[in-house]
């Protein structure tokens, strides 16, 4: 079979960061770790489920260490590097940080497969590399049943512009950079169910670096950030909550989605994923809807970055992201605790 022929998804159980295991399931895995006194140095450890781990390297300087890799949610190899670097190099973007290398994590059915197809992964996520201003320095590879792909990055940051998860205010307005539902097409486009146009949105949407964190970082007002990815905009948007001692409202009118989502949610086209993010979250949620169920849920590879700003802050925010050509609209805001850690208003 040529390399053209191909389809890399079919090789795979899961797809993109669809392949995340849930957040209930984690947070047993992770239940030990250890104390912060430990490392004092460590400025964010997995305590905080954040993005990224922080080390405090001296003179107001940190090092942001992070990995992520995951099995092809699209069939193209090149494309399938390209996606899953824009993911991985995300996490130090949404630490307010800038990436200066990358390693990459390569697992491959050397039996199946072949080594040029592994070769065009390798060019896709060079190709991204190099849009983000980094090498692609080396890696380690492994044989494995099923293709895997992603990078180990690091990056800097000055110690006063680190970004976290667990440090929004109450009345932070939320915004998100990118459109959701890259998971609920992807997996339409698996069961061959997607339109062209749809499909060929959501890659686009994943191809795109989140490049804009490294700005967000010297802005005082934004008090909070974080990467959309598997576990959807609740799953993300909890831990947000939790870790910092709030609640959160959605005004889910305002919540940027693909396109055609509405079409896919009808039809009820969603990745595994929805529902065991869902059961993990479920009881902290009020105000779901049928749709807002789907897509609020889905996992997202290659997501947009959420951001908590300052709510006096608006216009002189919205008007740095024009300046920066995107047009953002906040679709929700951090409250004061209460009985339910987020409420969708339809």
């Amino acid at each position: 079979m040529s390399a053209e022929n191909i389809k890399l998804t079919q090789y795979s159980h899961g797809s993109g960061c669809g392949c995340k295991i849930a957040p209930a399931v984690l947070d047993k895995i992770l239940h030990t770790a250890f104390p912060k006194t430990t490392f004092p140095s460590l400025l964010v450890g997995n305590e905080s489920k954040d993005d990224a781990a922080v080390m405090d390297i001296g003179n107001g300087n940190c090092l942001i260490s992070t990995t992520d890799f995951f099995m092809p949610i699209v069939d193209d190899a090149f494309t399938f590097g390209s996606i899953a670097s824009v993911n991985a190099i995300s996490d130090v973007y949404a630490m307010g940080g800038k990436p200066i290398m990358a390693l990459a994590i390569l697992g491959w059915p050397v039996e199946k497969l072949s080594p040029e197809l592994a070769q065009k992964v390798l060019d896709g996520s060079r190709t991204i590399c190099a849009k983000a201003g980094i090498p692609l320095a080396g890696g380690h590879s492994i044989d494995s049943p099923e293709p895997i792909f992603g990078l180990a990055v690091s990056g800097l940051i000055e110690k006063s512009n680190l970004k976290q998860n667990n440090t929004a205010k109450s009345g932070d307005l939320l915004y998100l950079t990118k459109p959701l539902g890259v998971g609920m097409i992807s997996t339409a486009h698996k069961r061959g169910l997607a339109l062209a146009a749809d499909f060929e949105e959501a890659v686009q949407s994943m191809l795109q670096l989140n490049i804009i964190g490294e700005v967000f970082g010297k802005q005082s007002y934004i008090h909070a950030m974080t990467d959309i990815t598997g576990f959807g905009l609740l799953g993300h948007l909890v831990e947000v909550c939790e870790g910092s001692g709030l609640s959160a409202e959605i005004n889910y009118a305002n919540v940027p989605l693909l396109k055609n989502i509405s079409h896919y949610a009808s039809n009820m086209i969603y990745p595994d994923n929805t529902m065991r993010n869902w059961s993990s979250y479920q009881d902290k949620i009020d105000g779901i809807g049928s749709e807002s169920f789907l897509t609020l849920s889905d996992p997202q590879t290659s997501g947009g970055l959420m951001v908590c700003v300052a709510h006096e802050a608006q216009h002189e925010f919205e008007k740095l992201c024009l300046s920066h050509k995107l047009a953002l609209k906040s679709f929700g805001r951090m409250t004061e605790f209460n009985s339910k850690t987020i409420k969708i208003i339809h």
